[in-house]
């Protein structure tokens, strides 16, 4: 497979530069729609097309750090070492989405979403890794969360949907091999986490793996059930300290 850089940036900059009324939405739609009408040509899906001022200005900010060089750089360096498949080109499209100001997106649902759902944009060979207007970003931070996205689209080409807790565990072992992270972070209670996740791997129950994966905190945020789970990211600790 491949991965293709498909820039985003200034065409989004000059998005949010438009008033934020219906023409903007109809603009909006445009931009995701092309020439397709009824289906999808950008991926631009986590932007939040009523976005406000802040949005605009963390988009001028990945443009001064120039981001899509970090990404395109990335990629070359990536496809260097990933077999060669025919007819197999994703392409990557940075998402800005916004968990500060705006009503749009929940951070964590949509985090989780992106990361083990996205079964829509595989099969439209998209691949969209996304930034936080939370974040403070450089290049090291970009370049890590545009491999990090990029090997879970690899993992997905071989592997269905995650289902069950330790698929979901198994997919980010797999991102943690693959991308050298060593910042991680390790839980505070590895020994219990562990325990947890073996009795529960074989769990389907979508609160019960969202839960392990970002911890009781963020699930009491979204009146989910919790189960102890006391680290933020939990799941994804565990997976990187399993690698």
């Amino acid at each position: 497979m491949e991965f293709a850089f498909v820039p985003i940036i200034d065409t989004m900059i000059v998005f949010y530069e438009k008033p934020r009324n219906s023409e903007r939405f109809k603009d909006y739609l445009k931009i995701l729609q092309g020439s397709t009408k009824e289906d999808l040509e950008l991926p631009i899906g986590n932007f939040n097309p009523m976005g406000k001022d802040h949005v605009y200005q963390k988009l001028l900010e990945l443009k001064a750090l120039d981001v899509e060089k970090i990404l395109e750089e990335t990629l070359v360096e990536l496809n260097k070492k990933l077999p060669k498949t025919p007819d197999s080109v994703f392409k990557i499209v940075l998402n800005l989405s916004d968990d500060l100001k705006g009503g749009w997106t929940n951070r964590y649902t949509t985090d989780y979403d992106s990361k083990f759902g996205s079964n829509a944009l595989l099969k439209r060979n998209f691949c969209t890794p996304i930034f936080w207007t939370s974040e403070t970003y450089d290049k090291e931070m970009a370049r890590q969360r545009i491999m990090e996205y990029a090997f879970r689209t690899v993992y997905r080409t071989a592997q269905s949907k995650p289902q069950t807790l330790k698929k979901h565990i198994e997919q980010e072992i797999f991102v943690a091999r693959n991308t050298n992270e060593e910042k991680r972070v390790r839980p505070i209670n590895f020994d219990e986490l562990n325990s947890f996740y073996l009795k529960h791997q074989d769990s389907e129950n979508y609160s019960l793996n969202f839960n392990f994966m970002y911890g009781d905190k963020i699930s009491e945020s979204l009146a989910f059930p919790t189960y102890g789970v006391k680290d933020k990211m939990a799941g994804f600790k565990l997976a990187y300290h399993l690698n």
